[in-house]
């Protein structure tokens, strides 16, 4: 099972990554007020085979911006903008989206410290993450199994459509288990509240660190800056889901943990969104909202979604498993019960064939719809999707 070859990124792919990022640094140069590094997982060769992104960390002098910090990003858009066509994003500090020959740029301002105590914005923790990390060159294999095994299984990602692993928490767990399967056989034995304490500063975590901190069911205490937990955002759900699948993969280890899940189920209903513009968090968020909107609405309705999934490439694909395709031309609603007499009366006046069951009154009453397509073509036309989304096509009906 040679999983690595797979996903680390060949001798030719990172060639093309450093050469279009060092043209792309050479321009950025020009820009007096900074010092351009590159960030993420590309500066840490932790990155996987396929990735066009390229985080770049535009840093300003400490001294001179310290109290300033709330400008450096205007400063950095008006420099920007005589360069390239740039896209301005919302952030605890605004950052900006540039593309160059085929590789999307992300150009984070910060301030250039030496000390975590300086930092303004946690972003300004970014370089210091870098070189714990990179104090690990022997396990930049080992973190991308754990990366590809958590984004092949939708983990990947601390954004809160996601709810997952950040690249950061996924490399620290890694450097503190000492390998991959390490880190899936200590992670079996979790609890919710599991702390992981990288540097072991702190005496009682879950005392010390702010209530705000310690919400999630697991908290890595930031080797960099101990007040922080790099897992804070993971949900309960995706908690479970890892300990689950790591317990499946060590009882029986496959490819196929690693493997891309786009297929979709036979005989299931598919949706394709057009999803707005705007900052992926923010947009993610409403879409995972409309997904469980037409879920919920389905169920309620009768259909009864036994299973669903959605992945977001280029554009966003939605599968739903109905159990329920097509339901009776009836349903029976619920009145009030027989002592009530004024509501009574006035259910008898709203329903014409009503029925006592138990000391409660019912009435059968017809569907408009009775089958799974008809009822989602009506439901996309709700205010409610319709302020979620672009537009959402039926792809496959049932």
């Amino acid at each position: 099972m040679d999983i690595l070859s797979k996903i680390k990124p060949s001798l030719r792919e990172k060639f093309f990554i450093e050469k279009i990022t060092n043209e792309f640094l050479d321009k950025l140069k020009r820009i007096k007020t900074i010092n351009p590094i590159v960030g993420g997982s590309i500066s840490k060769d932790t990155w996987l085979k396929g990735t066009n992104e390229v985080d770049i960390f535009a840093k300003f002098n400490y001294n001179k911006f310290r109290n300033k910090s709330d400008k450096i990003s205007g400063i950095l858009y008006k420099e920007l903008k005589k360069l390239f066509k740039i896209k301005l994003v919302h952030g605890s500090r605004d950052y900006f989206h540039i593309y160059y020959k085929d590789i999307l740029f992300e150009i984070v301002p910060i301030l250039d410290i030496k000390k975590p105590e300086q930092a303004k914005n946690v972003t300004d923790l970014s370089p210091l993450h870098i070189n714990i990390v990179k104090k690990f060159p022997k396990l930049k294999d080992e973190i991308r199994l754990l990366k590809a095994f958590c984004k092949s299984n939708l983990l990947y990602g601390a954004e809160s459509y996601i709810s997952g692993f950040s690249g950061y928490a996924l490399e620290v767990l890694v450097i503190y288990y000492k390998s991959f399967k390490n880190t899936l056989k200590n992670s079996v034995k979790w609890e919710p509240k599991i702390v992981v304490d990288f540097n072991k500063k702190l005496k009682n975590p879950l005392l010390e660190l702010n209530p705000s901190k310690t919400v999630s069911p697991l908290i890595i205490i930031d080797p960099v800056d101990n007040t922080r937990n790099i897992t804070s955002s993971l949900s309960m759900e995706n908690f479970n889901k890892f300990i689950k699948l790591a317990k499946l993969y060590l009882k029986n280890p496959s490819e196929k943990f690693f493997g891309k899940k786009t297929k979709i189920p036979k005989n299931s209903l598919v949706l394709e969104i057009v999803p707005l513009n705007g900052k992926k968090d923010v947009v993610g968020s409403k879409i995972v909202k409309l997904i469980n909107f037409i879920k919920n609405e389905s169920n309620k309705f009768g259909f009864k979604i036994s299973q669903n999934s959605w992945s977001w490439d280029k554009e966003v694909l939605v599968w739903y498993k109905v159990k329920n395709k097509k339901i009776s031309n009836y349903f029976i609603h619920k009145g009030p019960p027989e002592d009530n007499i004024e509501n009574v009366k006035k259910f008898k006046q709203k329903y014409k064939n009503v029925f006592v069951k138990n000391k409660i009154y019912y009435t059968k009453i017809k569907r408009d719809v009775t089958n799974i397509n008809d009822f989602i073509k009506n439901l996309i036309k709700d205010k409610y999707i319709k302020e979620r989304a672009k537009e959402i096509k039926i792809q496959r009906f049932l």
